[in-house]
């Protein structure tokens, strides 16, 4: 063997070595990071033709209470229709409705 030669190896090996260790992690972050939940998206299908979804009503229409969607699985969106108690318990989340009523005098 040549002088040469053999710290030629090791450097190659060093090499492939931090390059697996590098597309390890990558594809760790990618698939497997525990903050992946966290950068998923809300809405999965309510509008998605829109850039951006949005309601408003005015307060004279909402009667004594309004109960309104904030987990984007209600079939009624904008209002709730309990969907969020299944979202709950399959992703461990504790997201509920939004509920305005009026104050009693």
């Amino acid at each position: 063997a040549e002088p040469g030669e053999s710290s030629f190896e090791w450097i190659a090996a060093v090499s492939l070595a931090a390059g697996a260790a590098a597309v390890g992690y990558l594809a760790y972050k990618k698939f497997l990071s525990k903050d992946k939940c966290c950068k998923a998206m809300v809405n999965l299908h309510i509008q998605k033709d829109n850039p951006k979804v949005v309601h408003a009503f005015d307060m004279e229409d909402l009667g004594e209470k309004a109960v309104y969607c904030r987990c984007w699985r209600s079939k009624k969106f904008p209002l709730c229709d309990g969907s969020h108690t299944k979202h709950n318990e399959e992703t461990g989340d504790n997201v509920g409705p939004l509920i305005i009523k009026r104050k009693e005098a």
